[in-house]
């Protein structure tokens, strides 16, 4: 990591056309626009939310060690002149303006991700494989949207070999003026799914929308995309039409360019052998399951075209954890031994809900544990909600799921249809769900708690938590 300011003020304060107020430091060690958060040193950015306006917390954030703020030219008389401000139009605008100073001074291989299932992952793998081979710099949590890409950007340091950028999106129109911000050598769509149906006429719909990522490819680079995915010729031929002048597939398919040749699923891992850009490399990958495996395809073509070692990004791939809220598995401690918590309660959609599933159906039980599956609510999917809820019972049956708990009306599509021996228990919201599941748990249990964020499903992993903690003195359950 640098050990450099991140900016001068004087870089900063042209790239935002700022003007300075008061005794401003020489320079800042890094970006925040969460007053509570930030270290000593920091820009504060008094960013205008759809809840709090940054600008009531200027003043706690100066004196909780923000070395400047930020503000709008129209919140400037509410501060005493005296404090070390620079003051903008428009805070979010400068932000974006500084965001593309950021990456006009970068001399890092810059790699997009987007996709409707495993951004977040991909992009968490590429920066722990980057990052062995030179500085990194990537996303934060999956800062993602209009404000997250360019905090991400703005916080890149000069000094980076790598830069890594998660891209999302609900609506189209969303990631075009993002990736021309970012402009990256590298762009992966890990795969198109029925995911924000609601907003969308169809899955072909949402591949334009993901497509859009091509418009900010730099000339000469190259995009990686899932060959086994049903709408990949559809983005193949929108990359060429943007310009893109190398198309890398990645997938099972023989003709994939990064193919998967074979996988062993484990408990709480995976070995791969794959053929990645006509180099055969095994390694073994840590964490579970097929769809991990699939996107360690995109994360090792991706580095070698950012002209990483591929041998040594294979081997840095058995060092990868699941990101917060993705698969992070939790150890609990029962008065008669242990359960293990898989908490996959970030956000659902039927792909990833489909997966969780597999996952779950791979765990190994303790003596007479049990497979347990937690369920909430998948939103966002239109007219096809219920149908898509429904659907999950065939996931459920496959993996052997022992039994099942829903919350929300959208789950209660599934509830209807589960065999009544898989059936746990349901209940209205996922506060009402919570007492249920923690009268269930028992020895030797897995169980996987997941969700659309809207459906809250955070609360029962804390709840387990709580109730459960970590016993040292029992043995673990194999994982």
């Amino acid at each position: 990591m640098s050990t450099q300011p991140l900016w001068t003020i004087a870089a900063m304060a042209d790239a935002m056309h700022a003007v300075r107020v008061g005794a401003l430091p020489d320079a800042i060690t890094g970006i925040s626009i969460d007053s509570r958060t930030l270290t000593n040193g920091e820009a504060y950015f008094a960013i205008k939310g759809d809840v709090h306006d940054g600008h009531d917390f200027v003043e706690a954030a100066l004196k909780n060690g923000a070395g400047l703020a930020v503000v709008a030219e129209s919140h400037r008389v509410t501060f005493d002149e005296r404090l070390p401000l620079l003051v903008v139009p428009d805070v979010l605008a400068g932000l974006i303006d500084l965001a593309h100073a950021s990456r006009a001074r970068s001399q890092a291989k810059i790699i997009a991700v987007t996709g409707s299932v495993g951004k977040t992952s991909t992009k968490e793998a590429l920066r722990s494989v980057l990052s062995a081979q030179g500085e990194t710099h990537a996303s934060a949590a999956s800062f993602n949207n209009h404000w997250g890409v360019p905090l991400s950007l703005a916080r890149c340091p000069a000094s980076a070999a790598f830069g890594v950028f998660e891209i999302g999106m609900n609506h189209a129109g969303e990631i075009e003026p993002l990736v021309k911000m970012v402009r990256p050598h590298v762009a992966i769509v890990t795969t198109v799914e029925p995911v924000h149906l609601e907003f969308f006429s169809g899955i072909e719909a949402i591949a334009d929308a993901k497509a859009e990522i091509f418009a900010g490819v730099e000339p000469g680079g190259a995009a990686v995309l899932n060959r086994d995915n049903s709408q990949f010729e559809r983005l193949q031929a929108r990359a060429r039409e943007a310009g893109v002048s190398r198309v890398v597939s990645f997938g099972a398919d023989a003709k994939s360019d990064a193919r998967l040749i074979d996988v062993a699923l484990h408990s709480a891992c995976s070995a791969v052998r794959a053929e990645i850009l006509g180099h055969e490399v095994t390694y073994k990958l840590g964490v579970p399951g097929r769809h991990m495996a699939m996107n360690s395809l995109a994360v090792l073509a991706a580095a070698a075209l950012a002209g990483a070692d591929l041998a040594l990004a294979a081997l840095s791939l058995s060092g990868i954890q699941p990101a917060a809220g993705r698969g992070v598995r939790h150890h609990l401690g029962l008065t008669s031994g242990s359960a293990l918590l898989i908490d996959e309660s970030y956000n659902a959609n039927p792909a990833s809900m489909a997966a969780a599933l597999d996952v779950l159906g791979q765990a190994e039980v303790g003596p007479r544990g049990r497979r347990i599956a937690v369920l909430g609510d998948m939103l966002e999917l239109g007219a096809t909600g219920p149908d898509l809820h429904r659907g999950l019972a065939a996931a459920v049956i496959a993996n052997r799921i022992d039994a099942v708990f829903c919350c929300g009306p959208l789950m209660r599509n599934l509830w209807d249809v589960l065999p009544a021996a898989k059936k746990g228990g349901y209940a209205d919201n996922a506060a009402a769900l919570e007492p249920q599941v923690l009268t269930a748990i028992g020895n030797g249990d897995v169980v996987t708690v997941k969700g659309s964020l809207g459906s809250r499903m955070k609360m029962i992993v804390t709840a387990l938590e709580k109730r459960f903690p970590p016993n040292a003195s029992l043995d673990d359950l194999a994982v």
